[in-house]
């Protein structure tokens, strides 16, 4: 399993800088990736700073030379699938290798779809999130590329240079577990960060149990013979280190290979 922690895009008292500055800390540690939420406004309140993720892992990727650097999730349904290709390829050249793209339809609470005149609507942002990722990946092909979907059109683009990475950079899929349409959007990936979804509608932590189940899924739908990465977090209890260590290694066991640590409470923020 491979560590990393989930950095604020609110700042460190409204300091971009110490954001970096901590991604740098992160790496001279040990911790093996580092990742940031992609948001326009912030979730709690209108008055909180927010920064822009995609600047911060410039950054990042300027200053560091072996952590991985990645979004976890960039609600794709807001963006233009081209700019974000070419935001990522430009990434991957400048941290020589080392970015995950994260995806996903977007919070359901996150204000910013309504209050800034963008889709609502979870099935449109579904498929507007199935089509920039079929975009995405042909753009990343540095060929002659061309597209016609109810979304999106492109005609006779060909994006050079190519990413660093080899066949692309992965992409990690979020959304809620055990819904069938996430999981297949996962498994024509690389990677998925979900979250529980109960009856009721409430969201929770996944279980080992769950992971096994997923674990099973992907090894049953996916047909790429390339790596699938497991990721989840959450915050550990630096004060029972016994307790922590069975967590995580229980999670290993059911088939996680990443776990992000949350670091908004470790930066104070």
């Amino acid at each position: 399993m491979r560590f990393g922690i989930t950095l604020p895009i609110t700042g460190v008292e409204g300091d971009a800088r110490e954001v970096v500055e901590l991604a740098c800390l992160a790496e001279e540690a040990g911790w093996d990736g580092v990742f940031l939420e992609d948001y326009i406004l912030y979730l709690g309140g209108n008055r909180a700073p927010v920064f822009d993720p995609w600047v911060l892992l410039a950054a990042m990727a300027a200053r560091t030379k072996r952590i991985r650097l990645g979004t976890t999730v960039t609600p794709l349904a807001r963006r233009r699938p081209w700019k974000v290709a070419r935001e990522c390829v430009t990434l991957d050249h400048l941290s020589n290798g080392r970015l995950i793209l994260g995806v996903g339809l977007g919070d359901s609470h996150d204000r910013s779809f309504a209050n800034l005149g963008e889709e609502t609507d979870a099935k449109n942002r579904a498929g507007m999130l199935d089509e920039a990722l079929e975009v995405i990946a042909g753009l990343w092909s540095g060929r002659k590329f061309s597209y016609q979907g109810e979304h999106y059109r492109i005609k006779d683009v060909t994006f050079l240079p190519r990413p660093v990475q080899r066949p692309r950079i992965p992409i990690w899929v979020g959304g809620g577990w055990p819904r069938k349409s996430v999981v297949a959007r996962a498994c024509r990936c690389d990677g998925a960060c979900f979250y529980k979804v109960l009856p009721d509608g409430r969201h929770a932590m996944m279980e080992p149990a769950d992971f096994r189940e997923l674990q099973a899924s992907v090894a049953r739908l996916r047909t790429a013979r390339a790596p699938f990465d497991i990721a989840t977090g959450g915050v550990t209890d630096a004060d029972k280190p016994d307790q922590t260590r069975a967590h995580l290694l229980s999670l290993a066991e059911a088939g996680v290979t990443w776990w992000a640590e949350f670091g908004e409470l470790i930066s104070g923020s």
